[in-house]
């Protein structure tokens, strides 16, 4: 065999060797430190390295590490009980799997078991995941080409357009929607409209799925982002922030549709895994202990403000700021590639979203002078860009 190993190139490599994380913040094996906005596109919201997290996975790894959710553990025990302390009182019932393309499965799986109900309906702009039933309710017609036709039908809708929702009908299995879209531009649902799909689906016996993947866990300003509005999803996902940056995610569904599983109907080797439930407990406690959401609330605002600040100056290149609480961005009109590499090269960690979205992911940890520093680097980036294009 000649040659090394090599991974994969579904993505470009950013060009740096990152070696470690604490906080906020990694550095490279140059011991150059960097602002990480990117976080594993979200994962570690609730810092690099917390040490309660990891210091609750280290007591976990001594006393078990492989035992699948078939079998009572004092870890799932102490993972259901914290869970209920943060999750929708209507979603009692969940199932523990390793990613949030995973967990879309399911949720679409438990979705279609409602007989002659074979449709889906999903929003321009979403992404779900990249494997084949969650690809098939991602918007981006670049991810879906050459992978069609996919398991059932799927149709698209307007997001956030109120008068489109009558075409949901009683042919349709679930809808799916994030409360604030990530990778399809940071995109916020507005409430009327989330309410109004929740009686739509409601009418027509269709399930309601909230994906949550990327806004849930407080990142928004709320434990979870869909409470704003006030609905009740029948099955809710999540994943990235829940375990602090290790993979896990889950599925929580209403007691209808737990209703209806049937033993076999779906499994995980490693979904459950005891690593990853004490995980999950670690991360509800930091989140409880640090008013997590309340933090990232305030934080928002002043990021936001900062980012405001940066588009006045630079409004002839900059249209404005989106999302919500630190899921939040710079819409530009140009593509915003370039300015990842100057962020990246002036220490600060950034990715995009859409077509022309700089987004920013930061962990909740962020302070007043990282928020400057960032709205410095940022301002910098998008003026080099925009003169070097």
């Amino acid at each position: 065999m000649n040659g090394s190993l090599g991974v994969l190139g579904f993505s470009a490599g950013r060009g740096i060797r990152i070696v470690r994380g604490s906080g906020q913040y990694v550095w490279d094996s140059q011991d150059r430190r960097y602002l990480d906005f990117h976080c594993g596109n979200g994962a570690a919201f609730l810092g690099h390295s917390n040490p309660l997290i990891i210091n609750r996975i280290k007591e976990q790894m001594e006393e078990l590490m492989v035992c699948m959710p078939i079998f009572d553990t004092p870890v799932l025990e102490r993972c259901l009980r914290a869970l209920s302390r943060v999750l929708p009182n209507h979603l009692r019932e969940v199932y523990f799997l390793n990613s949030g393309s995973e967990s879309v499965e399911l949720a679409m799986k438990l979705a279609r078991k409602q007989k002659d109900r074979k449709r889906f309906v999903y929003f321009t702009g979403a992404f779900h995941g990249r494997t084949m039933g969650a690809l098939s309710v991602t918007y981006n017609q670049r991810y879906k080409q050459g992978f069609e036709p996919f398991p059932w039908e799927q149709v698209s809708l307007p997001f956030n357009d109120f008068d489109q929702l009558r075409k949901i009908d009683d042919g349709v299995a679930g809808v799916i929607v994030e409360p604030v879209q990530g990778e399809g531009g940071l995109n916020v649902a507005d409430s009327g409209f989330l309410r109004e799909l929740e009686n739509r689906c409601r009418e027509v016996g269709a399930y309601l799925i909230v994906d949550e993947v990327q806004s849930g866990f407080g990142r928004t300003g709320r434990v979870w982002a869909h409470l704003v509005a006030g609905i009740e999803p029948d099955i809710m996902v999540a994943g990235k922030s829940i375990g602090g940056g290790f993979p896990v995610s889950l599925v929580a569904v209403s007691e209808e549709v737990a209703g209806r599983v049937e033993e076999g109907e779906h499994g995980s080797t490693y979904g459950g895994n005891p690593l990853a439930l004490a995980a999950v407990e670690a991360a509800v406690d930091v989140l409880i202990k640090e008013s997590v959401p309340e933090k990232s609330d305030v934080m928002g605002k002043r990021l936001w403000k900062r980012l405001l600040e940066v588009s006045s100056e630079l409004q002839s290149v900059v249209r404005g700021v989106k999302g919500r609480g630190l899921m939040v961005g710079l819409d530009l009109r140009f593509s915003p590639t370039d300015v990842l590499k100057l962020t990246q090269l002036n220490g600060l960690l950034t990715l995009k979203a859409g077509g022309t979205v700089l987004r920013l992911l930061p962990p909740y940890l962020i302070n007043e002078e990282d928020v400057e520093f960032s709205g410095d680097v940022i301002t910098r980036s998008v003026s080099a860009a925009r003169r070097s294009s």
